[in-house]
C-alpha cells in the first residue's frame, strides 16, 4: 500500500469526514497538520497545484484531492485500487 498524506487543520469537520473514511478502510496515514503553520501550508499549496483548502490528501505521489474527491473516488470504485497499487 502506498503511503497516504492528509494536510488537515483542527476543527475541520471536511478533514475529520476524510480522515474518517481512510480509518474506516483501515488505512494508515500520515497527518500534517497545518494549523499555525505558515511553511506547512505553502509545502501543501505547492504539492498540490495551488490548493489552498483543506484537507488535501495524496496517495503516494498521487494528488487526490480533497474530502468530496475522496468520496467520489470510493463511491466510483477507484478507491480501493489506487490503494492497493
Amino acid at each position: 500500500m502506498p503511503p497516504v498524506t492528509i494536510y488537515t487543520t483542527r476543527f475541520c469537520p471536511y478533514c475529520v469526514s476524510a480522515k474518517d473514511l481512510l480509518r474506516r478502510k483501515a488505512v494508515d496515514f500520515h497527518e500534517v497538520d497545518v494549523t499555525g503553520d505558515p511553511a506547512a501550508r505553502r509545502a501543501m499549496t505547492a504539492r498540490s497545484s495551488g490548493r489552498t483548502s483543506v484537507p488535501q490528501i495524496f496517495i503516494g505521489e498521487r494528488h487526490v484531492g480533497g474530502c468530496d474527491d475522496i468520496y467520489d473516488l470510493d463511491k466510483s470504485g477507484k478507491l480501493d485500487p489506487l490503494l492497493a497499487t
